[in-house]
């Protein structure tokens, strides 16, 4: 099949509905949603604390989770993989080759991108209203929860930085979900495993899905960050 038969094939599995294409779309969806639903509960009140509160040793956290913002996913793959393995402290659960240990991944991958944005965000806005906040006898915690209100427009783009990075992982998903057909293939290991087995159809199609999301996400950060920016100035 050439290139561009390939290419005309993948339009028709994407225009057909697909079932199998849109099965592991549908699933990729799901995971990466669910681990930065966790990620933001985790990240976002992490990051707000680390720019209010002062206490000894946060220089040293927020270049921890600076740093943490280039974990590689192999590398967590295999921590959670030893984590989840049926010798591992919960390897009782069975969560290993399924969505969840999946979404633990992705998870422990998205919070220190979550939270370094999120804390630069709220750093920021802390510097400009926290002597209006102190005169107003506001404690840090409700200080805290003020300022991830009245930045949530920018904090959002922290949310959409930590899609992005989801939904085009592939190397922690691989170890811990083993990229089982119908259970745990999701977009980037079916491009990698169809592309290998020479089904460029199947793989151009996911690429395009994938593409396209990707797109979306960045223009609805950028949207954000420009609701912020007209909000707040």
């Amino acid at each position: 099949m050439s290139e561009r038969d390939a290419f005309s094939t993948a339009l028709a599995l994407i225009g057909g509905a697909d079932p199998a294409l849109w099965g592991i779309v549908g699933l990729s969806l799901a995971v990466s949603l669910a681990a930065v639903a966790l990620a933001s509960l985790v990240g976002l009140p992490l990051g707000a604390a680390l720019a209010v509160f002062r206490f000894p040793g946060r220089g040293a956290l927020v270049t921890l989770f600076n740093g943490m913002m280039g974990l590689p996913p192999v590398v967590v793959g295999l921590a959670v993989y030893l984590l989840l393995s049926r010798a591992g402290p919960l390897g009782g659960l069975g969560l290993l080759f399924t969505p969840a240990a999946m979404v633990i991944a992705q998870t422990i991958l998205i919070v220190p991108i979550v939270a370094a944005l999120a804390r630069q965000t709220v750093e920021d806005a802390w510097r400009e209203y926290e002597e209006q906040m102190r005169s107003l006898g506001a404690t840090p915690r409700r200080s805290v929860a003020t300022l991830i209100w009245d930045t949530r427009f920018s904090l959002a783009t922290a949310v959409l930085a930590g899609l992005g990075r989801a939904s085009a992982e592939v190397g922690a998903v691989m170890i811990v979900g083993g990229n089982i057909d119908g259970l745990t293939r999701v977009m980037t290991t079916a491009i990698a495993l169809e592309t290998s087995k020479g089904d460029l159809p199947l793989a151009l199609g996911l690429g395009i899905v994938l593409i396209a999301l990707i797109v979306l996400i960045n223009a609805a950060a950028s949207a954000m960050k420009a609701v912020a920016q007209a909000r707040f100035g």
